[in-house]
């Protein structure tokens, strides 16, 4: 689960532009407090910063490179550009590697590193 600043703007990253599917809503109706996406054969789940996390630990502020997120994606060069057209922020563009792979870094709302792949 990724605690977000602002889950609206996470919703428009991880739902939106990487095609994200819901597939749980809590509660089912008004302002939600956590959502589940499906994305390929993982899901990823999403909730606004707590002022009191069930865990008891503070959830900001959180510095430096906490996680990175792998997603595969049909086309990383459009996902990218579509990233950089919502302004969105670019971090490293896509590139072949020497594995076989597609790969370019966008950030998340938060700040949270993720790789897009194909």
């Amino acid at each position: 689960m990724l605690s977000c600043g602002d889950l609206q703007r996470s919703l428009a990253f991880y739902r939106d532009l990487l095609e994200g599917v819901e597939t749980y809503r809590f509660p089912e109706q008004g302002d939600p407090q956590f959502i589940a996406l499906r994305m390929g054969q993982s899901e990823i789940g999403l909730g606004p910063v707590s002022e009191r996390p069930l865990h008891g630990r503070p959830q900001r502020p959180a510095g430096g490179h906490r996680m990175e997120l792998c997603v595969y994606v049909d086309d990383v060069d459009a996902v990218f550009a579509r990233a950089r057209a919502a302004g969105f922020e670019a971090v490293a563009d896509p590139a072949e590697t020497p594995w076989g792979e597609r790969i370019a870094w966008i950030a998340d709302p938060d700040g949270n590193l993720v790789m897009l792949t194909r």
